[in-house]
């Protein structure tokens, strides 16, 4: 059976070319997929036109009207209601898609889908949520920059988002789900969190909570879900990429910088190429709004047409695995206890932008 994606082909750093080669990628690893494309078709037209297999499975859209990368969450949904982005998500609305795919502004982005979508049964606020790899398996990391502030009952919600995720994408049997701390002891970290450690122990689930966990263990794996605020999950995130970046580029100089060091690249250039293939952050590309009533992933805005063809893949894999169906469904079988501490007033959504 097909599934209809909807893809706002004019998002992104280097859209409408990363987004048509990423969508013909991924057609050619699932021909089972079907696409609405929504952008500029004096642009899209030449691109298609070379790709017949993609041009089959694919329907036009035209649109002049794009998302600036820059633009403010609320002038975009005033002023974009004919924008590429703003289409797609509503053809996720309509039924015409199963799911929206952009590489454009962030913020825009989630609050179309937030306007237009609304929220999950049970669910307050959306969250950014990806799948980062560690020493073992990889870990899904939630919230990821969708709200900097959030109340316990937020951090609870994105626990059982996180877990369903990881139970029912990446096959994890119980998955193991972490609160972010400063510690690891009971009595670390603000009212906030702690009281999120009590509703998601005292909510009847079958979650296999191990308590809070530190920065070191996300990378070490020892959780398959770690859950934390929009502030401090996008920071991390960053920190990541950072880290990983100044790793490679210094490795590149340390085997340039003599003859001895080129011939040692030479010897360990099959390892080095396995490094970089299990770790190619392509590969992990693809931000589910995890809590959006439908789906919608946001790709990197730089990323290259492998790393488009794996958000799709994530949208894919978010229809076909029927993940909103069962997050509803958890949702649905506990009734939260009041928090026992203070844990202040949640901000709107702002989503960070990258």
């Amino acid at each position: 059976m097909s599934v209809v994606i909807a893809l706002d082909v004019m998002g992104g750093d280097k859209a409408p070319e990363i987004v048509i080669e990423g969508a013909d990628l991924a057609l050619g690893r699932n021909p089972e997929l079907r696409f609405l494309l929504f952008g500029d078709e004096a642009r899209i037209g030449p691109l298609l036109a070379g790709r017949p297999a993609l041009r089959q499975a694919a329907e036009l859209h035209h649109t002049p009207d794009a998302v600036a990368a820059d633009a403010k969450p609320s002038a975009a949904l005033r002023q974009g209601r004919n924008s590429s982005m703003r289409l797609a998500i509503d053809a996720v609305q309509a039924g015409r898609a199963g799911a929206a795919v952009s590489a454009g502004n962030t913020g825009a982005l989630m609050a179309m889908a937030m306007i237009v979508l609304k929220t999950l049964p049970g669910i307050d606020r959306p969250a950014i949520a990806s799948v980062l790899p560690t020493k073992r398996t990889p870990v899904v990391f939630l919230d990821l920059g969708a709200n900097s502030v959030c109340s316990a009952e937020m951090l609870f919600q994105f626990a059982v988002m996180g877990e369903v995720y990881a139970r029912a994408v990446l096959g994890v049997a119980k998955p193991r789900v972490g609160l972010l701390n400063i510690g690891t002891e009971e009595v670390k970290g603000d009212g906030v969190v702690r009281s999120a450690a009590a509703l998601v122990r005292d909510s009847g689930l079958p979650i296999d909570y191990v308590g809070f966990v530190e920065g070191t263990g996300v990378t070490a794996g020892t959780v398959d879900v770690v859950v934390t605020d929009g502030f401090t999950g996008n920071v991390a995130l960053k920190i990541a990429e950072g880290t990983a970046s100044m790793f490679t580029h210094s490795l590149r100089q340390a085997f340039a910088s003599s003859l001895r060091a080129k011939l040692a690249y030479l010897l360990a250039r099959p390892a080095l190429h396995g490094l970089r293939d299990r770790f190619d952050p392509r590969l992990y590309n693809g931000a589910m709004f995890l809590g959006v009533n439908g789906v919608v992933v946001k790709s990197h805005g730089g990323t290259d047409a492998v790393g488009f063809a794996a958000a799709i893949r994530a949208a894919l894999d978010l229809i076909s695995r029927g993940t909103n169906e069962r997050i509803i469904e958890e949702m649905g079988r506990v009734a939260i206890p009041d928090a026992d501490e203070d844990d202040g007033d949640a901000s709107e959504p702002q989503a960070a932008t990258g």
